[in-house]
């Protein structure tokens, strides 16, 4: 989080993907430091999904990525 925050105090758009077992840590670490909220978070847990299972995981937080970057 703390690249995310030193990217946006350059005036570049940064993002993370997490899952969403991690999304209240995820909130409190950005407005500790001060940061944009700059997370989208997928289903928990990642690990042993299949590549087809992680391929949707991908396309269906796609949308979320870049409305992060471009909004």
């Amino acid at each position: 989080m703390h690249d995310i925050a030193d990217l946006e105090s350059r005036g570049i758009p940064g993002v993370y993907v997490a899952t969403v077992e991690f999304e209240q840590a995820g909130h409190g670490q950005a407005a500790a430091l001060g940061a944009t909220e700059a997370g989208v978070f997928v289903a928990h847990p990642v690990q042993d999904r299949s590549d087809e299972e992680m391929k949707e995981m991908a396309r269906l937080a796609v949308d979320g990525l870049m409305g992060r970057i471009t909004g």
